[in-house]
């Protein structure tokens, strides 16, 4: 079966700094994919360029059959399949809940209010906010208006979700909320690529884990390569991280 994802060679420069440095990997349909790394690793950029929100220098990108390095990319079609989700949560304040699930898939997929009303109360049961449909988000807490942002992503059905340090601006009791709504996903089968410092989480739930270090894929492998790692970059991370 191809892979969902195909990231091959990828390279990436701001200013004299090259940030990715011949990144490549794959990721299979239904994978739990955590990518680690210390701080300025080149993590968050390759994420970032999966969904073309970054342009590569060179190499390719495909994902969900989706050419993406390519200049005739149809950016909309992308979008509709790649969810992302930041650490900054980018609720509308003057939206409730609701509004803002409801709003991609008006706008984006015409769907009719009813249809996307129906869809939001679906997706926010899904992450455990059913009952805040009507609040606003500086009604919620930091979790809680995370959780709403991942419901809003599902809201347009996508084949892929992509997660950028989501939990890094939470508290440890928000962090395990919104930690349990990804592996809730994870178990559902849905397709997931998460940038995340959470190492015990990473272990617990990825499939692949992939070390980036000084812009490259460093150790790639089954979760349990966290428990022997092959180099000391890997090593001395884990023992950080632990």
């Amino acid at each position: 079966m191809l892979p969902i994802v195909e990231v091959e060679n990828i390279c990436k420069s701001f200013g004299a700094v090259r940030v990715l440095d011949g990144v490549s990997f794959s990721v299979q349909k239904g994978a739990v994919v955590a990518i680690i790394g210390r701080s300025g690793s080149g993590k968050s950029t390759a994420l970032r360029c999966i969904d073309r929100l970054e342009t590569v220098d060179s190499g390719r990108i495909r994902v969900c059959n989706h050419e993406v390095s390519s200049p005739s990319l149809d950016l909309h079609q992308l979008r509709r399949d790649v969810g992302i989700v930041f650490q900054s949560y980018n609720l509308f304040p003057h939206l409730t809940v609701e509004q803002n699930i409801m709003l991609a898939p008006r706008l984006v997929q015409k769907t009719s209010r009813a249809e996307a009303r129906e869809k939001a109360h679906k997706v926010l049961a899904q992450v455990g906010l059913a009952e805040k449909a009507d609040s606003y988000p500086s009604q919620l807490s930091g979790g809680q208006q995370q959780r709403v942002a991942i419901a809003r992503s599902l809201a347009m059905a996508p084949q892929l979700m992509l997660f950028d340090e989501v939990t890094s601006a939470l508290d440890p009791q928000l962090t395990g909320e919104v930690l349990r709504v990804m592996e809730s996903l994870a178990a559902g089968g849905m397709t997931m690529i998460l940038v995340t410092h959470e190492m015990a989480f990473a272990r617990k739930v990825a499939d692949q884990v992939i070390y980036m270090h000084q812009g490259r894929v460093w150790e790639q492998g089954p979760a349990s390569m966290l428990d022997a790692p092959a180099t000391p970059e890997l090593q001395a991370f884990v023992r950080g991280g632990l």
